[in-house]
């Protein structure tokens, strides 16, 4: 039997591979934000001040001269962000299954195989569908408010607003998304390989395990403490850090010179209680003025007979 080999003369097309290229790319950029995003927001922790000071220089206040900063600044980076996550999103749902009969297919494999990469996969895909939705929730809500990132404001946001629920579950969502794409990064283009696949393998992995819980645990607190602020902020929503800061620098200044005022007067109090003498040459002198102040002026009429001399001299006649 004679054996013929066809080879094609059409080029394979490289779009898909690009568009590969693409997609690992936006994710990569998207989940080291989103790490350095959580480092930033989990401030909190440490007090309003390191938050709002960290809001604030995202706002490039300390180009400003009132110290306010441009919100406008908060605006562009959301929206280059939202920018990656659409792209990024897109990407990724060409590779979803389309169709339940695919869906029953990879399960089924999956429970078959079980592989753990291909159970990340899995989970990746789910988070993915789900932060499509909340993850662009929260990104319009920050195009449309850019300046509305501070200590009372955000916590406001999620305790008023009642947004704490979308929060948690885009919080999980990020948080696994993320260390999981990048950890399938690192074996798909062969990054930190090493001499020993295997043993580079495991080390990725147990290091995604580590971020995974290291930022999850953060996160949760984080959110907390602003749930937290918010019950404590509740009937005073919508009031932003500067100016309660500033209504508290008030108070403490008016504080502060009634206590001025308060400690001087115990002070005289005590010289008096320690030197009496003074006290009772200080009342004498009072009463002598008194009694200088209370003897009658002598009339002007009296004055002017007393002052005028009488007259002696006769006319000669």
């Amino acid at each position: 039997m004679n054996s013929f080999i066809m080879e094609s003369t059409e080029k394979k097309s490289r779009v898909p591979a690009r568009l590969d290229f693409l997609q690992s790319g936006t994710g990569l950029i998207l989940g080291l934000f989103m790490w350095v995003h959580m480092l930033l927001i989990c401030s909190i922790i440490l007090g309003k001040g390191s938050f709002n000071f960290v809001a604030k220089t995202m706002e490039l206040a300390f180009l400003s001269d009132n110290g306010q900063g441009f919100p406008i600044a908060v605006f562009f980076a959301v929206f280059i962000i939202f920018t990656l996550f659409i792209i990024h999103a897109l990407l990724g749902v060409r590779k979803f299954p389309i169709s339940w009969k695919q869906h029953r297919i990879i399960v089924d494999q999956m429970q078959m195989m079980k592989h753990q990469d291909t159970n990340l996969w899995y989970i990746q895909v789910f988070t993915g569908f789900i932060m499509f939705f909340a993850g662009s929730v929260h990104l319009y809500t920050m195009l449309t408010n850019p300046g509305s990132i501070g200590p009372y404001m955000s916590a406001d946001r999620i305790v008023s607003g009642n947004m704490w629920p979308l929060y948690i579950i885009l919080l999980i969502c990020v948080e696994l998304h993320a260390t999981i794409g990048i950890y399938r990064l690192c074996m798909k283009w062969g990054w930190f390989a090493g001499k020993d696949a295997r043993k580079s393998r495991a080390k990725l992995k147990t290091l995604k395990n580590r971020l995974t819980i290291f930022f999850l645990s953060i996160g949760i607190l984080a959110l907390l403490v602003f749930v937290v602020i918010g019950i404590k902020h509740k009937d005073r929503a919508g009031e932003r850090y500067d100016n309660h800061a500033a209504a508290e620098h008030v108070q403490a200044d008016d504080k502060a010179l009634e206590t001025n005022i308060l400690e001087e007067e115990i002070a005289i109090e005590k010289i008096t209680i320690e030197n009496p003498s003074r006290e009772i040459e200080k009342i004498i002198s009072e009463e002598i003025n008194d009694s200088h102040d209370k003897i009658p002026a002598p009339e002007a009429e009296h004055d002017w007979e007393i002052k005028q001399p009488a007259d002696t001299t006769h006319e000669v006649q």
